[in-house]
């Protein structure tokens, strides 16, 4: 089934957003984080996937990013299917108090469809939007930057560790992003708008 939001121009500037199925909070926990940003990682390294901003929410994760050799849907399926495949595994190999629970969920959501296999952790929706003006891309980065000052996490983007908000505040960092250098005077006033 197709939400409308597919991946056209494969080498094209987009904003995504990636969910976990039933929104569980899987990335409550470091290890599973850190599976994110190992293979965000890696896809810059070896795949050519250029990105701009991320954060990375207990449920979902949202990013701008683009792909240099223009197979961005092909590196997008890869990342989701090789994390899919980490997480499970070490949900079921490291101490956890919740694996009963996520598997049958995981289990659960895979009968809903029928190209899945046993489990299910991402949904197949991306949310993907091409990113057409300086100022979408303006309101995309500040929407994934304060995505955590608005959940209650942090009082300030730059504060919370997943996030390139750290990147664009010239702190260290979990994961190196490309910056895009935006009008500081737009970037607060939209943050008072908010």
């Amino acid at each position: 089934m197709s939400t409308g939001y597919q991946i056209k121009e494969q080498d094209a500037l987009h904003y995504v957003t990636f969910q976990i199925v039933k929104w569980i909070d899987i990335f409550t926990r470091q290890v599973y984080r850190d599976i994110v940003i190992d293979s965000l990682r890696f896809c810059q390294q070896n795949k050519g996937l250029e990105v701009y901003a991320f954060v990375v929410m207990s449920n979902h994760i949202h990013l701008l990013l683009r792909s240099f050799p223009g197979k961005l849907s092909d590196t997008i399926k890869e990342f989701k299917s090789f994390t899919a495949k980490q997480i499970l595994e070490t949900i079921q190999t490291e101490p956890e108090s919740r694996r009963d629970w996520m598997l049958n969920l995981f289990e659960f959501s895979a009968k809903q469809h029928k190209r899945n296999s046993k489990y299910q952790v991402w949904t197949h929706e991306n949310h993907a939007e091409i990113i057409y003006s300086d100022k979408f891309i303006e309101q995309k980065i500040n929407y994934i930057h304060e995505n955590p000052v608005q959940a209650g996490i942090v009082e300030k983007a730059e504060d919370y560790l997943y996030s390139s908000a750290r990147n664009y505040a010239d702190l260290s960092t979990v994961l190196e992003v490309i910056p895009i250098i935006l009008p500081a005077k737009r970037m607060s006033l939209m943050r008072s708008v908010r």
